[in-house]
């Protein structure tokens, strides 16, 4: 069947979508689909119902997009997601090379939840904007007909968002239509689609239809979540509780997979995998090897081969992916924290980077009318990409130090124009006339204001932040937890038994004294029933729910933990970080923290990550498999050849929950190396504290 190259926009002349497939068969237009466009499922390309087959079409839009990285600024998980999603708001076309600036083409953006969680971090809205996004809206909202409008969608390809599609096609609600879904699209979806496109008569308005492969979370430069919303489908107590079936446990290796294998779609590599045996990790691993073995093998595929690769990646180097099981470090998720990110994460409302401070009291002397304070937690913040891995008290030394040099500018221009004769009371129009005529500094002093008034934004926001912070840390004593539980790992002497502070009713909040108990009770190696009924009767007493206990008396049983977990954690020295002052200026509230010790030693993770990347021996890692899926005709990872070569990249991947201590421990790991090293943190779904205790209370009383 020959149909001439013609754009959806520019159809007369042509035969009519009905002359050309006679008898309305979806099936038929979609094997033309799949001819005209070399479309595939397992293939992010495009589909054209009125092209011709071409050798040129037959390539992998995360490669056009990749094409080109070389920097290592721009060879993160995150920029090239964001260069990914651009190309999408481009119409799925290369930017234009010209250097003047073209008339987007304006367009309507619909997505689904999982599309917005995707982009929310990524885009804020003055950007979608300078990319001809008019409206963004979400696919289950009411929506009025734009017939001239261009409409985008982004949407996982599920039955429910294919029918919302057909309905859209249906009613006629824009000019055209560009479909990008997350994952691939099934064919009996994509059959869907062509049917009600062919019952619609708009089979030449459905413009381009794409597999992305984004179906992941880019939250930092350096770390990515698989999913933000509807995580208990793949949480750790869903992977733990006892009454679940092999095909939830398939279902979630499934989900993860499929991200991955978005992740590694994205960065344009093919990472050697590592693992231990006996757990999800090994299940996602395998299904993950398979999965890049079957692409590498389909000739169809252009992923990871030929202009389908990004200009950065076409070196010998390949990364490591550490996958692994939330099992190996239950005490990390609940150890309190005391660095500015992970604290904020852990004691406020943070999600998407953007934290939410509690609403303020009639006691913090505020209007209790006065609304929740929202912030967005950008990479263009300066104080935020610097401070955010520090100590707490670092960061109130360096909200006071901004403060006072915010002043300092801000006064100098006050002084300036009080000299030139220019006051606030002056008519603008009269001052912006005279400041004409005035001297080359006071016009760079004007000039500042933007960039002045733009710090005191960002001051406020981690003032405001800061001042929420320390407030939960005085009302909950979480210096005291912070300093007990670094104790308690690194083997020093307790000042006040944990027995003391479990029944001391001044000792902050019942649940985190149930985190205290839970690190020192893995920690503990000859804890007596006697001694752990006592702690349970003073935790009870507290106000505690003690049900998790239950859980982890089976867990240490299983997985033999209480031979030695100290050793898990021991290693590294620790360097003290000392407050001079807390806001004694700022917000006058006349406490006084003490100083402690953060220390530089390594987490169970960032060990073996160490160990493995730099190829050490070790009884951790010995018995860890090896996959490598370049390796074709070898799938016995036994029998396989290994790299010896240290590796400079790693992406480390937490099967069943993952947090910000681990991250920022493994970005510490990385900026204490002589030789450069990068190493991205992922995980199936990023939890605090809370939210990890509330599933080991489930699975507590699950398994009584």
């Amino acid at each position: 069947l020959k149909i001439p190259v013609v754009s959806s926009m520019t159809r007369e002349g042509f035969l009519p979508p009905k002359q050309l497939f006679q008898g309305g068969q979806s099936s038929l237009l979609v094997d033309h689909w799949l001819a005209a466009g070399g479309y595939h499922v397992t293939k992010k390309l495009l589909i054209n119902p009125f092209e011709t087959p071409c050798e040129t079409e037959s390539v992998s839009v995360r490669g056009k997009m990749s094409t080109g990285l070389g920097s290592a600024s721009l060879n993160t998980l995150r920029s090239r997601q964001i260069g990914a999603l651009r190309r999408m708001l481009n119409l799925n076309a290369a930017p234009a090379k010209s250097t003047v600036a073209a008339e987007p083409v304006w367009k309507v953006l619909i997505y689904d939840e999982y599309g917005s969680d995707i982009i929310s971090p990524l885009l804020t809205v003055k950007e979608l904007r300078s990319l001809g996004v008019t409206l963004h809206l979400l696919i289950d909202s009411p929506r009025e007909q734009i017939s001239d409008a261009v409409a985008v969608y982004f949407l996982m390809p599920t039955r429910e968002n294919i029918a919302k599609i057909c309905q859209d096609c249906r009613a006629q609600l824009y000019d055209s239509y560009y479909f990008n879904f997350t994952t691939p699209i099934s064919r009996t979806l994509l059959e869907d689609l062509a049917k009600a496109a062919l019952e619609a008569n708009c089979v030449a308005q459905i413009s381009k239809v794409f597999d992305q492969y984004l179906n992941f979370i880019s939250l930092e430069e350096d770390f990515f979540v698989i999913r933000h919303r509807h995580t208990e489908e793949i949480s750790y107590h869903a992977l733990s509780r006892t009454d679940s079936l092999d095909t939830d446990i398939q279902n979630i290796c499934e989900t993860v997979v499929e991200s991955l294998f978005s992740v590694f779609v994205t960065t344009g590599t093919i990472p050697i995998i590592r693992c231990p045996r006996g757990n999800a990790a090994e299940m996602v691993a395998v299904a993950l090897d398979k999965k890049l073995r079957d692409n590498l093998r389909d000739p169809r595929s252009g992923m990871f081969s030929g202009d389908s690769m990004p200009v950065a990646q076409l070196s010998f180097s390949r990364p490591l992916l550490v996958i692994l099981d939330r099992n190996i470090d239950l005490a990390t998720p609940l150890h309190h924290t005391w660095t500015y990110q992970a604290l904020a994460h852990d004691v406020l409302e943070m999600q998407l980077n953007r934290v939410t401070l509690p609403q303020a009291t009639e006691e913090s002397g505020a209007s209790p009318q006065e609304p929740e304070k929202t912030y967005d937690l950008l990479v263009s913040d300066r104080f935020w990409q610097t401070h955010r891995g520090s100590p707490f008290p670092e960061v109130a030394d360096a909200v006071e130090s901004e403060v006072k040099d915010y002043k300092a500018s801000e006064e100098e221009v006050m002084r300036l124009k009080s000299v030139m004769g220019v006051s606030d009371e002056d008519d603008p129009d009269m001052v912006s006339g005279a400041l004409t005529d005035r001297t080359a500094k006071l016009s760079s002093a004007i000039s500042s204001l933007p960039e002045l008034m733009e710090r005191k934004k960002s001051i406020d926001m981690h003032t405001n932040i800061a001042t929420a912070l320390l407030a939960q840390i005085k009302e909950r004593k979480l210096d005291t937890f912070y300093e007990m539980e670094d104790k308690m790992i690194t083997k020093s002497s307790l000042d006040k038994s944990v027995l003391d502070i479990l029944s001391d009713p001044t000792a902050g909040h019942a649940e985190d004294k149930m985190r205290l108990f839970i690190i020192y009770y893995i920690l503990s190696q000859d804890m007596s029933e006697a001694d752990l009924v006592q702690y349970t009767s003073a935790l009870e007493s507290s106000g505690a729910d003690t049900a998790p206990i239950a859980y982890l008396k089976s867990w240490k049983a299983y997985t033999k933990m209480a031979t030695n977990p100290r050793a898990q954690w021991l290693g590294g020295t620790g360097t003290s970080t000392s407050m001079s002052t807390v806001f004694s200026q700022l917000m006058n509230t006349g406490t006084k923290l003490m100083n402690l010790v953060v220390g530089t030693k390594n987490l169970p993770v960032t060990r073996v990550v160490d160990q493995l990347m730099e190829q050490k021996a070790s009884k951790d890692t010995e018995d860890y498999r090896y996959f490598d899926p370049k390796l074709l005709r070898v799938t016995d990872s036994s029998l396989m050849p290994r790299s010896r070569t240290p590796f400079q990249e790693a992406y480390v991947f937490m099967v069943g929950g993952g947090n910000y201590i681990e991250y920022q421990n493994l970005q510490d790991y990385c900026r204490r190396q002589q030789n450069a090293k990068r190493v991205t943190y992922g995980t199936s779904q990023l939890m605090n504290a809370q939210q990890f205790l509330a599933q080991l209370s489930e699975l507590g009383r699950g398994s009584q």
